[in-house]
């Protein structure tokens, strides 16, 4: 068996100034360090790193990924949830989630082996009427 994430089929569909979460699991074949991503893809534009976790520490965010993303490591449930809080509408994007080494870039396309789909965030404007 090979490392590998797993990401729910379900889009996330939310208005602005809403929270979401965004799953994804992961299994590691050995108990060595393994990191964690989250990358963004937007239409007409490369993956954008957001933010990493290590299996031996926190982490980091990249900047414009401080403020309202939020990801911990779980490793008991092998998950690392992406939390997304007061949602604007240029968060609606495709969302994957990486384990490295699955991650390798090439001509700055991402290659990961990946099972389940993408995640999608669509957000509507919010309407005060």
């Amino acid at each position: 068996m090979e490392d590998s994430v797993d990401q729910p089929s379900n889009d996330v569909v939310g208005v602005e100034g809403e929270v979401v979460t965004l799953h994804c699991t992961y299994d590691v074949t050995s108990s060595s360090q393994f990191y964690l991503f989250w990358y963004k893809f937007q239409l007409n534009d490369v993956p954008r790193y957001m933010l990493q976790r290590y299996s031996f520490g926190d982490g980091d965010n990249s900047d414009g990924f401080k403020e309202r993303f939020k990801a911990e490591l779980n490793t008991t449930a092998k998950s690392i949830p992406l939390t997304v809080k007061d949602l604007k509408v240029s968060d609606s994007a495709v969302y994957y989630c990486a384990l490295r080494p699955t991650v390798t870039v090439a001509d700055h396309t991402v290659i990961q082996k990946h099972t389940g789909y993408p995640l999608f965030i669509s957000v509507t404007p919010y309407s005060h009427t």
